[in-house]
C-alpha cells in the first residue's frame, strides 16, 4: 500500500517528461514569431502553411509514406509465414532460425546501412530507393514475425484443425479461421513496422540520396541551417496524422485487440 503514491508519483513525472516537451513544440508552432520560442509570440497558423507548401517537405513526406508502406508490406510478406512456420512446424533449428529473424533489433542499424550500402549501392549498382526498401524491410522483420507469432501462440489452433476435419482445404481453412484470428497480430506488426519506418533516422541516413530523401532525414537537415518555426508546425502536422491513425485503429479494431497480444 505504501509503494502506491510512490509509484503514482513516478507514473505522473514519466508523463510530464514525455509530454512536456511535445506541449512546447506544439505551441511553438502556433507562434506569429521568426524564431523557436517558449513562450510563444502571439498566436498565427502562418508556419502550418509554410510547411504544407514546402516543396522540400512534401516530396520527403510522399517518399516516406511511400517506403514506410511497402516495407511493411513487404515484411508482413515475409514475416507472417515464418511466424506461422516458427509456431507450427516442425523445423530443425527453430531457435536458431527465429534468432536470425529478430536479430535486426540487436544489430545496429549503421551496420545494416553500411553492408547494404556496399552491397547493393557500390556492388550492384541498386538505387538508393532499392536499399532502403531492404534495409527497412528487414529493419521490420522482427515485429512481424514477433507480433504476429505472439498473437498465434493465443489463437486456438484446435479451431482449424475442426475446418480441416468438417472437410475445408488447408488454404480455405487457413484463410477463413487463422487469419481471421491473426489479424489483431498482423495490425499490431503493421502499425508498429509502418511507424518505425517512417521515423526511421540512422538507416536512412545513410542509404538516401539527393533522389529520393525521407521526411526525418529532411527535417534534421533544415534543422541544422534554420531555426524558424516550421520544423515545429510540420511535427504537429505528423502528431495529428499520428492522432487520426490511433483513433481510426482504436474504431475499427481496438488497442486492446491490436497490442494485447503482444505482452
Amino acid at each position: 500500500m505504501k509503494a502506491r503514491p510512490v509509484a503514482a508519483a513516478l507514473a505522473v513525472l514519466g508523463y510530464v517528461v514525455m509530454l512536456v516537451p511535445i506541449l512546447f513544440v506544439v505551441a511553438g508552432a502556433f507562434t506569429s514569431g521568426s524564431t523557436l520560442k517558449f513562450p510563444p509570440e502571439g498566436f498565427s497558423l502562418r508556419w502550418f502553411g509554410e510547411a504544407a507548401g514546402n516543396e522540400r517537405f512534401t516530396e520527403a513526406l510522399t517518399s516516406s509514406l511511400l517506403l514506410a508502406v511497402i516495407a511493411t508490406a513487404l515484411a508482413l510478406a515475409v514475416g507472417v509465414p515464418v511466424a506461422l512456420a516458427l509456431h507450427r512446424g516442425a523445423l530443425p533449428g527453430r531457435s536458431l532460425l527465429e534468432g536470425l529473424f529478430l536479430s535486426p533489433l540487436v544489430i545496429p542499424e549503421l551496420v545494416i546501412g553500411l553492408a547494404l550500402y556496399q552491397q547493393l549501392m557500390i556492388g550492384l549498382k541498386q538505387t538508393s530507393f532499392a536499399a532502403l526498401l531492404v534495409g527497412h524491410a528487414v529493419l521490420l522483420m522482427p515485429y512481424a514475425v514477433r507480433v504476429t507469432g505472439a498473437s498465434l501462440a493465443l489463437a486456438d489452433q484446435s479451431l482449424e484443425e475442426a475446418a480441416r476435419g468438417l472437410g475445408s482445404s488447408p488454404w480455405h481453412a487457413f484463410r477463413t479461421v487463422t487469419l481471421p484470428l491473426l489479424r489483431p497480430g498482423v495490425m499490431s506488426a503493421g502499425l508498429l513496422g509502418f511507424i518505425t519506418s517512417f521515423n526511421n533516422v540512422p538507416l536512412s541516413l545513410l542509404l538516401q540520396s539527393r533522389d529520393f530523401g525521407t521526411l526525418p532525414v529532411t527535417m534534421l537537415d533544415y534543422i541544422q541551417q534554420s531555426y524558424d518555426p516550421i520544423i515545429a508546425a510540420m511535427s504537429t502536422l505528423i502528431l495529428a496524422g499520428t492522432v487520426v491513425i490511433a483513433v481510426i485503429a482504436e474504431r475499427t479494431v481496438g488497442f486492446t485487440k491490436i497490442f494485447g497480444g503482444i505482452n
